[in-house]
């Protein structure tokens, strides 16, 4: 299938060049069971969009914060796709592409997060999603939550300045609280089940313990999720044509950076105040499930 190079690392030149051929021709989602599920989501999850009408009609590169298991996927796609009408195409970390998960992923939107990638996507003129913090904010502990792990990247600017396309700042609060930490990642290695796990060659001297996803527990202990009210928020966006075809200093891409982390950060705790006005209003079932 051509899917890896020489070093493992996807993709190959010819695999690369296939895999952007598949995701031009992915077909937005549909189908009874597409239609059906979003209602069942809706209802379990209550998403609530604010500031929408400040998304502009222009293919935008949305992004965010990411959240604990890459979860706030599962409930921003359909939601932007239900209520904006809008098909995001996110950016997906390598570790997560094979031979077996790449039909899945393109299906459900998903791309490599890879500079040709991105390239193709953007002249083509498609909604792109991007969480700059990937697995280091998809296994945050619990003390991180809501909280920007991007370090010093900034590659998503840079690619937005080469097309000009408009960053849209987005923020979400709720899939952090889907499950509780039972036992943190970094703490892992240290306990009755990290050791059984190092036995088994699972965990071994090489494993990255800051990428390692804590025990989850989700609602009444059980490994369902549980049913929090999620909130989506958009900021303003932030125009990138007038660097299109430029080169653009470093220093001009770090401060866009900034620019957009600063407006996520802002609405991450307007958010979590909201959540929190908000709780009274829940019923007694879901105050249960969400303890």
């Amino acid at each position: 299938m051509g899917i890896f190079d020489q070093n493992s690392e996807p993709f190959n030149e010819t695999g690369l060049a296939r895999h952007i051929e598949q995701a031009l021709t992915v077909e937005r989602p549909g189908g009874a069971g597409f239609d059906l599920a979003y209602p069942l989501l809706k209802r379990f999850f209550r998403p609530q969009l604010i500031d929408a009408d400040k998304v502009p009609d222009e293919p935008c590169l949305f992004v965010g914060n990411h959240s604990l298991f890459a979860l706030d996927g599962m409930v921003l796609a359909p939601v932007m796709y239900h209520e904006l009408g809008r098909f995001l195409r996110g950016l997906a970390d390598r570790f997560l592409w094979n031979q077996f998960s790449e039909g899945y992923l393109l299906g459900q939107g998903g791309v490599l997060g890879h500079p040709e990638v991105c390239s193709a996507m953007m002249e083509a003129g498609e909604d792109l999603m991007v969480f700059p913090g990937g697995a280091h904010e998809a296994t945050k502990t619990s003390a991180e939550r809501y909280t920007l792990q991007w370090k010093e990247r900034f590659g998503f600017v840079r690619m937005a300045a080469k097309h000009g396309y408009t960053i849209m700042p987005m923020a979400l609060v709720g899939p952090d609280e889907f499950y509780d930490h039972l036992i943190e990642g970094r703490d892992l290695p240290d306990t009755v089940v990290g050791r059984w796990l190092s036995r088994a060659g699972i965990l071994t001297e090489n494993t990255r313990t800051d990428l390692l996803p804590p025990v989850p527990m989700g609602a009444l202990g059980s490994m369902m999720p549980k049913p929090q009210r999620c909130y989506i928020q958009f900021g303003d966006p932030v125009p990138m044509k007038k660097y299109a075809g430029k080169r653009v200093a470093k220093k001009t891409l770090l401060g866009v950076r900034d620019e957009v982390a600063d407006q996520i950060e802002d609405m991450l705790e307007q958010l979590q105040a909201l959540r929190d006005e908000s709780r009274d209003e829940e019923g007694w079932l879901r105050r249960l499930l969400t303890r």
